[in-house]
């Protein structure tokens, strides 16, 4: 008798396979879509510490640039020192199904500072702004 099967023995089967692969099927879907989320959201926060780079080097609200852009919930911070600007966005990431935060993507610009075109500096060579009632002065320092 072998090689004949029995009908009905392997009733269930296909019952106990689904069974015992879904949850790991489940976790396998929840763990694609927390990394497609982690990608998108560190995509936003790269853009947001540029935006907020270039426009605090600029001398703009550099914080409110960077939250226009930044996913909801991100802590921005802006630093720097005299030449340089400094943004760092971070934002945490929440597993699909479930409310625990598990993990930050965090994203860090630099930009340099425009220099501020002051009164005595010409803002296009060639051309010159004086301080109002000033007199040009030449080369031998005396009133020209």
């Amino acid at each position: 008798m072998t090689g004949r099967r029995r009908p009905g023995r392997d009733r269930g089967t296909f019952t106990a396979e689904l069974a015992a692969g879904l949850p790991a099927l489940m976790l396998l879907l929840f763990a694609g879509l927390t990394a497609v989320g982690a990608a998108t959201t560190k995509a936003q926060c790269v853009d947001a510490a540029r935006e907020g780079a270039v426009a605090a080097g600029r001398g703009e609200p550099g914080a409110a640039a960077a939250a226009r852009v930044a996913p909801d919930g991100a802590a921005i911070d802006i630093g720097g020192d005299a030449e340089t600007v400094t943004v760092s966005v971070r934002a945490r990431i929440r597993v699909l199904g479930g409310g625990l935060q598990v993990f930050t993507v965090a994203a860090t610009a630099v930009a340099g500072r425009e220099p501020v075109v002051g009164w005595n500096e010409p803002a296009v060579p060639g051309s010159e702004q004086k301080a109002p009632g000033s007199e040009p002065v030449s080369a031998g320092g005396e009133p020209g």
